[in-house]
């Protein structure tokens, strides 16, 4: 074979890899896949949807009838108008964990399904995509149920609660991202302690349940660097419908985690699943 053609071949050898490597709209074949996968077993999915609901009616309503009025940013008001905006946004978080994570893990290391998948034309930026894009029709999912309760419970004050279920959609893709991030340093099942540990603290340390000036000053700066927070704080503003500059960072900061988890998730399944 002359040089050119060496050459040629090397070139369209090059390409291609190149091309494995770049998003393409396959990746809603992965999406596809697993929508296939939950038509048995959708009870686990309607599963998930009840666990912000029991929180809400024992934390919000329940424990709300003790604790009264709650002043936060300059506003007062009762405990369960204040929790319900953090457990959509934590309904949003939870709504990925399973896909992103264990999910994920079995997957890639035991059942080999994505070495299956990257069989076909369907790449490695299409599989992360994919995994995520499913994690966040998920967390959607849940998320819409969850705000259509609170809309038939009165505690929707404001119009802008129309973007609140954006607003969990964004959550979900930067906790689906960020998860997929890091299950894909998972080296066995222990590891993933190391994932769930941070969400069960966020949830608990996040203003989910206690206004932020509560913390000491310290602390308040730990709680400001955690996603959940800005998410918390994100739907509090819209169903509250108070759009303010601070609304534009907690935004910014979630898009801003969600493309470096998965731009890093994308970097680490295509290290381990290609030659």
């Amino acid at each position: 074979m002359s040089l050119v053609g060496q050459n040629r071949r090397s070139m369209r050898t090059g390409v291609a890899s190149l091309a494995h490597l770049l998003p393409s709209r396959r990746f809603t074949r992965v999406v596809e896949r697993n929508i296939t996968v939950y038509r048995r077993t959708w009870v686990t999915l309607l599963s998930g949807f009840f666990e912000p609901v029991f929180y809400l009616l024992s934390i919000g309503i329940g424990i709300g009838e003790l604790v009264g009025d709650v002043t936060f940013g300059g506003r007062t008001v009762d405990y369960r108008t204040f929790v319900t905006p953090g457990l959509l946004a934590t309904s949003a978080m939870n709504g990925t964990f399973y896909d992103s994570t264990m999910n994920m893990y079995y997957k890639l290391t035991w059942a080999k399904i994505y070495d299956a998948v990257l069989a076909t034309p369907v790449g490695v930026v299409d599989l992360a995509l994919g995994e995520m894009g499913w994690s966040v029709l998920r967390a959607t999912l849940y998320s819409g149920g969850f705000l259509g309760i609170m809309a038939g419970l009165g505690l929707v004050d404001s119009f802008w609660a129309i973007a609140a279920l954006p607003g969990a959609t964004l959550i979900g893709f930067t906790f689906a991202a960020l998860g997929m991030a890091a299950t894909s340093y998972m080296r066995s099942w222990n590891d993933l302690d190391l994932v769930t540990v941070p969400l069960i603290v966020q949830f608990l340390f996040s203003a989910t349940f206690f206004p932020l000036d509560t913390y000491p000053r310290a602390v308040q700066f730990l709680v400001q660097a955690t996603p959940l927070y800005h998410g918390v704080a994100m739907e509090r503003s819209f169903i509250a419908g108070d759009i303010s500059v601070d609304l534009v960072v907690h935004i910014a900061y979630l898009l801003a985690l969600a493309a470096a988890g998965a731009a890093i998730a994308s970097r680490r399944l295509g290290q381990l699943l290609t030659p």
